[in-house]
């Protein structure tokens, strides 16, 4: 064989097994390696009780948005609340010291974990703040405001 067939020939085969090896190795999995969790699940959900230490409207630490730090029986919670001004829509005030029932889950967030409240309890006034899939809810938009360019 002439030396250009030689080294297409070897080129290819070489590309081939290379190919073939990192296929294999990208569906090695080690059982022993913990799922890891993405996504809010409803059968993860749980029901934190306890009072207000401190509420942000608008927190400068990711996730963005309102949180409020609920200090419950096992120890302090920092809760996301969702999108503000859902809040703000529903006449929901969060003030130190009130008495709160959270439900949510903790979901892996950056490099640790973070509570997402599903529905927020305060007196006799419920709000869901997500949907059943973990997404913030927005407020519904107001009656009566005309779309922009209609006829």
């Amino acid at each position: 064989m002439n030396r250009p067939i030689y080294w297409n020939c070897f080129s290819t085969w070489l590309c081939a097994v290379l190919l073939f090896s990192v296929s294999a190795a990208a569906q090695q999995t080690t059982p022993s390696a913990p799922q890891q969790r993405r996504s809010y699940d409803l059968s993860r959900e749980v029901s934190l009780q306890g009072t207000v230490v401190s509420f942000a409207e608008n927190s400068s630490v990711p996730p963005l948005g309102p949180h409020v730090v609920v200090q419950t029986a096992s120890g302090q919670v920092d809760v996301h609340l969702g999108d503000a001004r859902l809040l703000q829509a529903n006449h929901l005030t969060l003030a130190s010291g009130d008495s709160l029932r959270v439900i949510g889950e903790n979901v892996p967030y950056a490099t640790g974990t973070q509570f997402f409240a599903r529905i927020i309890q305060k007196g006799s006034q419920t709000l869901t703040l997500r949907s059943t899939r973990g997404f913030p809810l927005r407020p519904a938009a107001k009656a009566g405001k005309s779309e922009a360019g209609a006829l």
